[in-house]
């Protein structure tokens, strides 16, 4: 379980990349990546089947992301998240986080023995307003 102040700290990483990022309103990543962005965040989406979402370039996974990613925010399947991972450590990225049921105890072994902060099982946008938005610009809805 990872603690407030690790939150805290994961939170303050000003880019993000939202791996399964969804074009779609009604999908979950898609309402978090608005929130991320409208929060104060540099949200990136990534997804292979499109090339743009929010209006923002879409990147086909992270090693085509051509700037500095802090934080890998992860919305697909656990068992399509090994890979992820091993591509946040190539990138140097600070931390993965693996949305609501999402988990995958050796990958996240991994992350941490990279030097990678983990959190597992969470929903980034829950934690941004439950702590009141630390490092960020603070909004009360999506």
């Amino acid at each position: 379980m990872t603690g407030d102040p690790e939150l805290r700290e994961i939170l303050s990483y000003p880019t993000v990349a939202v791996v399964g990022c969804s074009p779609k309103e009604s999908r979950p990543s898609h309402a978090v990546a608005l929130y991320l962005r409208n929060a104060g965040y540099r949200v990136i989406p990534v997804n292979p089947g499109f090339s743009e979402i929010l209006g923002e370039k879409c990147y086909p996974n992270l090693l085509q992301i051509p700037e500095k990613v802090y934080v890998v925010d992860v919305f697909r399947r656990s068992e399509e998240v090994l890979p992820i991972v091993r591509d946040a450590v190539r990138i140097g990225a600070k931390a993965v986080w693996l949305q609501d049921g999402v988990a995958h105890p050796a990958a996240e072994e991994e992350a941490r023995r990279a030097g990678l902060k983990v959190v597992s099982n969470d929903c980034m946008m829950r934690e941004h307003r439950r702590l009141g938005g630390p490092g960020r610009k603070t909004v009360t809805t999506c």
